[in-house]
């Protein structure tokens, strides 16, 4: 599913995108772009919009998994 969400928050393991759900959605550093991404920050900032897809969702937990690699058609 694509979805278009704003970054709320950079750490250095990845990036917490707000799509519209009670929690945000963490896109991880080997998600962010096809390549070496050496920090998340090189990538992507605070309040960028950014088109996202969802990998996975822990219910349970209540994780979403997001990409920001368009999936292969």
């Amino acid at each position: 599913m694509e979805l278009t969400g704003t970054v709320r928050n950079v750490i250095d393991f990845g990036a917490f995108v707000d799509i519209g759900i009670k929690n945000d959605g963490l896109v991880h550093i080997s998600q962010l772009k096809n390549g070496f991404v050496k920090h998340p920050m090189d990538v992507v900032s605070v309040g960028d919009i950014v088109t996202v897809w969802v990998l996975g969702v822990d219910t349970k937990k209540g994780r979403v998994s997001l990409t920001m690699k368009k999936p292969q058609s």
